[in-house]
């Protein structure tokens, strides 16, 4: 089984220092920032900085698509608002961009948030927040009809992240992710990174044999296999279902470890990049490591 498993690591003084940062914690994959992920703009991308990613990312002997760069928090691609979203597009259009100069083929977002306030003493809460949640994902839709065709040229790959479902965070079942892909006319442009935590805090058990065949078999029928292109790593701090994310180390938090052991030993899960996100950084070698030693 062909599995690559590496962290989101620091981009910190130039993109070309992440793939150095990866090969230190004997990576196979890793993820990356490809700007400031808390400024909507960034200055383009140095001849210099290209040349040496590329050369950095050459001798760590990670293949490019291995590499799954996350886009801004700030950008939401479902925002109510018209100016706002047009915005969202454009810095979105702009990461792949940046990835394409990279020689990168995908990118990692999420998907949006609906951003309606509704009273959860409102009789008609769970209509009212249906409603907002699907108009949502139409606006997303269109989102993703918009940018490839602007991006046309470029081949990268638009990674959707399944989330907790915290705020109005959309994205947390799977239907959301299908019924974003059915909208989205080239699907061959579309793929889902699935967040261990994300699934588990969003309802989706995965810590027995059972209940991981029942959640990866749903994900299946939905969404479909064929689109995973990345995955996060994470244990949760929150329980399952909570629809809060916080990520823990692996083993450490209320998923445990057996559910890992499942994905390095899931064929589903291969040729993909597997990233880390966990919170200490000084143990992703380790959990690396660990990781590997899962497969049987």
């Amino acid at each position: 089984m062909a599995k690559f498993v590496g962290a989101h690591v620091s981009a910190s003084g130039g993109v070309d220092n992440a793939p150095l940062n990866a090969m230190e914690i004997g990576a196979k994959a890793f993820a990356l920032f490809v700007k400031n992920q808390r400024q909507w703009t960034a200055k383009p991308l140095e001849s210099k900085t290209i040349d040496a990613f590329k050369k950095n990312l050459e001798k760590s002997g990670i293949l490019p698509k291995y590499v799954l760069p996350h886009d801004s928090y700030l950008i939401n691609l479902g925002h109510p608002e018209a100016d706002k979203l047009a915005k969202s597009r454009e810095a979105f259009i702009d990461e792949i961009e940046r990835c394409r100069i990279l020689g990168l083929d995908r990118l990692n977002f999420h998907p949006g948030s609906h951003l309606v306030k509704v009273s959860k003493k409102d009789p008609e809460y769970d209509k009212k927040i249906a409603e907002a949640e699907y108009a949502c994902l139409d606006i997303v839709a269109e989102s993703m009809n918009i940018i490839i065709e602007a991006s046309r040229d470029s081949g990268v790959k638009l990674v959707i992240e399944n989330t907790a479902g915290q705020g109005s965070n959309l994205g947390y079942k799977f239907e959301h992710l299908a019924h974003i892909i059915n909208k989205t006319e080239d699907k061959s442009r579309m793929g889902v990174c699935l967040d261990t935590c994300h699934t588990f805090t969003s309802g989706y058990d995965l810590r027995t044999r059972e209940a991981y065949d029942k959640t990866m078999s749903e994900f299946d029928a939905l969404v479909g296999a064929k689109y995973l292109a990345g995955m996060h790593l994470n244990d949760s701090k929150p329980e399952l279902g909570s629809r809060v994310d916080r990520h823990h180390s692996l083993g450490k938090g209320q998923i445990g470890w057996d559910a890992f052991g499942f994905i390095m030993n899931d064929p589903r899960m291969d040729d993909i990049p597997m990233v880390l996100e966990t919170i200490d950084s000084s143990i992703w070698a380790e959990e690396i490591a660990a990781l590997y030693a899962m497969i049987e």
